[in-house]
């Protein structure tokens, strides 16, 4: 198989701060695309990539993102909170691992950020206590402090 691999610098598309795609024409519009991009997200020690594979050739595109490339969708609370990602990914919430940059909640997941949206947040804002600007999570019996990241 021949590997292709593009660098960020010359890819034609990027991901902005809330999870869109774009292109010089601007938004990518069809859900259809949008999903196949955000299944393909892969990341390494060079960045966030995209990849497929066409017949004999394995092609990689890194690409520009702000702060992340892999979000928080949705949430499925249960014994334990399960959390869907962008890329079609099921992960686990890990409470010591919440961050708070910018009023925004990340989680540290191996190597990189998930950053949650809106309606991953609404779904888990039963959890989230503020007190003065300190902020924690609590679930079941557990209250786990949330760092806030400057």
């Amino acid at each position: 198989m021949k590997d292709i691999i593009i660098p960020k610098e010359r890819a034609v598309f990027w991901m902005d701060g809330n999870g869109r795609w774009h292109n010089e024409h601007g938004p990518f519009q069809h859900k259809k695309l949008i999903d196949y991009f955000n299944s393909a997200i892969g990341w390494d020690p060079d960045g966030f990539f995209v990849s497929q594979e066409r017949g004999d050739i394995h092609e990689k595109v890194y690409f520009r993102c702000e702060e992340t490339a892999l979000f928080a969708v949705d949430a499925v609370v249960g014994r334990e909170i399960t959390l869907l990602l962008n890329t079609r990914q099921r992960i686990r919430l890990d409470p010591r691992k919440l961050q708070v940059k910018n009023d925004q909640l990340f989680m540290q997941y191996r190597d990189t950020l998930v950053k949650f949206t809106d309606r991953c947040m609404m779904r888990l804002a039963e959890h989230i206590e503020d007190i003065n600007g300190t902020y924690y999570f609590n679930f079941h019996e557990n209250r786990d402090l949330i760092t806030v990241m400057d």
